[in-house]
């Protein structure tokens, strides 16, 4: 995985609340891909168990419908609130991601 970040533990079901536009799951993947300026590559197999989760918990609601090709496809979309929960999640990942930007360029006087 040269030149791609592994993924953080939590941070898939942000990225899924993030990328879901309504998409079939191939266009998760694509999707996550793009708006990490494809630094994380996720395969589809990892999605299946975070997609079902958050769908229990109502952040998703899951649909059946027919992909640009006809094929058969599964498409999620977020829930209000699955819309609620990216919102805090997005507020609450600022701080690490913050701090962790800063860490890099500090000199040992700074501290």
């Amino acid at each position: 995985m040269t030149g791609q970040a592994q993924l953080l533990p939590g941070t898939l079901d942000l990225l899924i609340l993030e990328a879901v536009d309504p998409l079939p799951v191939y266009g998760l993947v694509r999707r996550i891909g793009q708006i990490s300026c494809r630094a994380l590559l996720i395969e589809e197999d990892p999605l299946f168990p975070a997609l079902f989760r958050l769908a229990r918990q109502e952040l998703l609601t899951a649909s059946g419908g027919k992909s640009d090709n006809n094929r058969r496809r599964g498409f999620y979309e977020l829930t209000s609130g699955g819309r609620s929960r990216l919102r805090q999640e997005a507020s609450d990942s600022d701080r690490p991601v913050a701090a962790m930007t800063l860490v890099p360029g500090t000199q040992p006087e700074e501290i």
